[in-house]
């Protein structure tokens, strides 16, 4: 059986969460440099000051908690049982303002990549880790692809002129 806090144990434990350079953000951040990606840390110009911004891929990654963010079907996000309406009103202004921020920059034109907690822990770290260098690859190819070039609306003139079939052209000409 669980040991029940007292709301003063409650509140120095809340207060000792942070919401940047989090575990989870250390993990993904130690990963990237050591691929070799370079990137800027919370952009405040951005939508979100999202955790880690990889301006040659015109990507942001966000490291997100399970339980501040409400990831269904996760074993970390466990709806708390005191103080319930306002847990629940928290957590749902939390997903509202992830979403508007993710609209926001996807219409500035930037990908944006979201990395759960729960993804992190255990054998499931190497595979999204992996997942991830996949996925900034799709990205770069798409930010490199070739753009054909547009027909001309009509043939270019030759340096001669046309001359109409079954006739020579004259001298004057």
């Amino acid at each position: 059986m669980a040991d029940k806090m007292t709301p003063e144990q409650r509140r120095r434990c809340m207060q000792s969460v942070h919401s940047k350079n989090t575990g989870p953000e250390m993990i993904v951040r130690r990963w990237l440099w050591k691929q070799g990606f370079r990137y800027r840390l919370h952009v405040k110009r951005l939508p979100g000051t999202p955790d880690i911004v990889l301006r040659r891929f015109h990507t942001v990654i966000n490291v997100n908690g399970c339980f501040w963010h409400g990831h269904d079907d996760c074993r970390l996000y466990v709806q708390p049982k005191s103080n319930a309406a306002f847990w629940q009103q928290k957590i749902a202004r939390n997903r509202e303002r992830d979403a508007i921020n993710r609209d926001r920059l996807r219409a500035m034109g930037w990908y944006s990549i979201t990395i759960w907690e729960c993804d992190l822990q255990g054998e499931r770290q190497k595979a999204t880790l992996q997942h991830l260098s996949l996925e900034l690859s799709r990205i770069l190819l798409r930010l490199n692809a070739p753009t054909p070039h547009p027909l001309p609306e009509s043939p270019q003139q030759a340096a001669e002129p046309e001359v109409p079939y079954g006739r020579k052209p004259s001298s004057r000409e």
